[in-house]
């Protein structure tokens, strides 16, 4: 199983920003290992954050983003305690599903 999301929610003014560092390999299906052997696509394909159950962020991520993705982002009506989940799915079909609370 990957590690925890580093994920880091703050309330500034109206406005919730969002960090999410995901640890995963991001393996792109293209690269060949020491035998010359095409190395099988492993990477994160969907993203999705909710806020206290409502989806604010879902996003499609490809072969070529780079291992351990960092994503950022911001939306509005958010307080401080509120909820935050993130969850991803990968080629392979293993999930991870993190939380964090609104600062």
């Amino acid at each position: 199983m990957a590690d925890p999301m580093r994920i880091r929610a703050a309330l500034a003014g109206d406005e919730t920003t969002v960090r999410v560092l995901m640890s995963h390999v991001m393996e792109p299906g293209t690269r060949r290992d020491a035998a010359g052997a095409l190395i099988p696509a492993h990477f994160i394909k969907d993203v999705e954050a909710t806020h206290n159950g409502k989806v604010v962020l879902q996003s499609q991520f490809t072969g070529s983003v780079a291992q351990n993705p960092f994503l950022s982002f911001k939306f509005k009506g958010a307080a401080k305690g509120d909820k935050i989940v993130v969850k991803w799915v990968d080629t392979k079909g293993d999930t991870r599903s993190d939380e964090a609370t609104v600062s």
